[in-house]
């Protein structure tokens, strides 16, 4: 067993740390001139580092913003980003130790939830997170793809220059807020290395921004990808969407009308999107709208389970009591009473019986409790209360993250 030592990174070990991570995902070292461009957005705090012999072997980052859960209400959630382990250190507990001392540190600082992306789908269950969020890939075919009469038309989509996506859009995602269960907050932090560099004048991504009577009201940002050869001189290029919002519907179909009409194009793809955008039914032919996958998107861990579930409505349904196991934070272990009412720490008989992964699961809406019953999940120890919590933890729409971290 190594040794390591797991502790928080100073300002002076923001550099090497951000180069170990580069490293652990395949990306080249950090260069002077990277370092200068994106330095300011790798802050030290909120990040732990394990360290052997004084040198990083470890990193695990994470950022303070707010989440949208059922009912409305936004919640402060930890966006765990940025981990990584040395090639040569992996399959020694150093994830498991770092993980553990940032899961400590959420609770100690009174935070109910985490979130992340997963880079693979087996690593955080053991950690108590559970996929909470899925998105659809789509593939829209050129120029058969085409927006029926019935589609609300209106409005007009004018493209930005870089220095004007830079300047308005972190606004105008803030004034779409956040009107999903799952979507997040966007600090500047994030604005400054996952959007800016993105659209600045020598990248290939564009930005277009739809007005309605109220003004603007939706966005899009997306990126030209040749697809000519010497054999295919003609063959249209595809629009890869990036990043897509908006404020209702009808600024959506609009954005959707917009990139359909794009010249010289044979397909639009877009990945993460809602699993129940209906973009399909806004065409003429629905068949030339393809979901070719559905992945997990957003992975949910509660850290607080009490404050978790008082924070999110539920539906009309008698109360169901569940009982939950959480094995790295043992205070969350308990019984607890969810109702129309909330949801409170009770002594009562449970109903149901899950870990805390699989609570995360539950959480958002994605899953049903009959699903994860049938799949093993979810101890039933009451047959009638699987479909109260069906009613009880449902949500009229899916459950989207839409920001990459």
């Amino acid at each position: 067993m190594t040794a390591f030592d797991v502790r928080p990174i100073t300002d002076d070990e923001r550099r090497s740390t951000f180069d170990l991570l580069r490293r652990a995902l395949h990306s080249p070292r950090v260069t002077d001139d990277l370092w200068a461009r994106v330095g300011d957005s790798w802050p030290a705090v909120h990040k732990f580092g394990v360290f052997e012999g004084g040198s990083p072997i470890g990193i695990v980052s994470a950022f303070d913003t707010e989440i949208a859960v059922p009912g409305g209400r936004t919640v402060p959630v930890a966006a765990v980003e940025g981990v990584g382990v040395r090639a040569d250190r992996t399959r020694r507990g150093v994830l498991s130790a770092m993980m553990a001392a940032q899961l400590a540190d959420f609770a100690a600082r009174g935070v109910p939830l985490a979130v992340l992306h997963a880079s693979e789908p087996t690593i955080y269950g053991r950690f108590g997170y559970g996929s909470a969020a899925l998105g659809k890939a789509l593939r829209v075919t050129r120029p058969a793809a085409r927006l029926h009469e019935r589609v609300a038309t209106g409005g007009e989509v004018r493209l930005l220059t870089p220095e004007s996506a830079v300047q308005e859009i972190s606004a105008l995602y803030r004034r779409i807020g956040l009107h999903r269960p799952g979507m997040i907050g966007r600090p500047e932090r994030w604005w400054a290395i996952a959007h800016d560099r993105l659209v600045a004048p020598d990248s290939e991504h564009l930005v277009a921004v739809h007005s309605g009577p109220d003004g603007d009201d939706g966005f899009v940002v997306y990126a030209t990808i040749s697809r000519r050869s010497l054999d295919s001189p003609d063959h249209g290029a595809v629009l890869d969407v990036h990043d897509l919002h908006a404020a209702d519907p009808a600024a959506r179909a609009a954005l959707w009308r917009f990139l359909l009409s794009v010249d010289l194009v044979s397909e639009v793809h877009a990945r993460h999107r809602p699993v129940d955008e209906p973009l399909a039914l806004l065409l003429t032919d629905h068949r030339h709208a393809a979901t070719t996958a559905v992945e997990d998107d957003l992975w949910l861990r509660p850290v607080d389970v009490a404050a978790a579930l008082a924070a999110r409505t539920y539906r009309a349904a008698a109360p169901v009591v569940v009982a939950v196991t959480d094995r790295l934070l043992p205070a969350n272990t308990g019984h607890y009473e969810v109702g129309p009412d909330g949801a409170r720490r009770t002594d009562a008989a449970a109903d149901l019986a899950l870990d805390v992964d699989t609570l995360g699961m539950l959480y958002l809406g994605q899953w049903s409790a009959t699903g994860l019953a049938e799949a093993g999940r979810l101890e039933v120890r009451d047959a009638a209360a699987v479909a109260r919590a069906d009613e009880l933890f449902t949500t009229v729409a899916a459950p989207w993250c839409g920001t990459h971290f």
